[in-house]
């Protein structure tokens, strides 16, 4: 960053989980912090944790993404209190577990709506400032799931490819604006997800381990920060991530259906 004045990181999908976990770190670092998401309890709790041991500036901001007027609400309210946005990291998103045919149409619409249109709209609106700055860094948080189809949460798999795709052709865009890109995929995490998406009995929450969230973060902080655009979390998520490119499409489907089946 040019600026000498202290960086402000906006967090979406921050009241839990790896969210919770980046605003640790950039409050270590002494950002300031705009935190967004659904609940003003828990974003009230996580606010009041780092203001007391970082003694860091932070706003809170309880919204639902998913509703399509609220990227503009958030862009327009920080722009009237004067909120300079030097990071954005976009991290809400959701997945619904099941085949296609049987999720309600409203689940299958929702993941689009925060896990794309969201990201893509915040992305848009708070990218002109930073240009003009000619400074700023954006982490749109994807996952290992975006690098193959995933029969059993076929829109959840196709939303992050959508995230993977989008981040590096917009890296490559902004490669001489002063502003980075990076598109941050971690695997299996322990965290409130699995749950909301209602995979507990899968095959990919039982059998694998899952990285904690502490430490996925600490993987995707450093990436951002180094200005990288892809940053996979963990080396045997890597491995898996490139090994599917070698595969038959077909075989990394099935394998990847397979995970995902529910096991006694």
């Amino acid at each position: 960053m040019k600026e000498n004045r202290v960086i402000t990181a906006l967090i979406t999908g921050a009241s839990g989980g790896i969210g919770r976990e980046l605003a640790k770190l950039f409050a270590k670092d002494h950002h300031n912090l705009v935190l967004v998401a659904r609940s003003a309890e828990k974003l009230a709790q996580v606010a009041d944790q780092l203001q007391r041991e970082f003694g860091v500036s932070v706003k809170t901001v309880a919204l639902n993404l998913s509703a399509s007027p609220a990227p503009e609400f958030l862009f327009d309210q920080l722009q009237r209190e004067g909120v300079v946005v030097d990071v954005l990291v976009n991290n809400a998103g959701y997945g619904k577990f099941g085949e296609f045919a049987h999720i309600a149409v409203d689940d299958s619409l929702g993941q689009i709506q925060l896990n794309i249109t969201a990201l893509t709209h915040l992305t848009k609106l708070f990218l002109r400032p930073m240009i003009e700055r000619g400074s700023g860094r954006i982490m749109n948080v994807a996952s290992t799931a975006g690098f193959q189809p995933g029969p059993l949460m076929a829109v959840y798999y196709a939303t992050k490819a959508y995230v993977i795709s989008f981040s590096e052709a917009l890296a490559n865009e902004l490669k001489d604006k002063g502003v980075t890109v990076t598109c941050f995929c971690p695997g299996p995490t322990d965290t409130s997800f699995q749950a909301r998406a209602g995979m507990e009995n899968s095959r990919l929450v039982k059998k694998v381990v899952a990285m904690d969230a502490e430490t996925v973060a600490r993987h995707g902080y450093r990436g951002l920060m180094k200005g990288k655009t892809l940053v996979i979390s963990g080396f045997q998520n890597w491995l898996t991530a490139e090994s599917v490119r070698f595969a038959p499409r077909r075989m990394v489907t099935a394998v990847s259906r397979w995970v995902a089946e529910r096991v006694e």
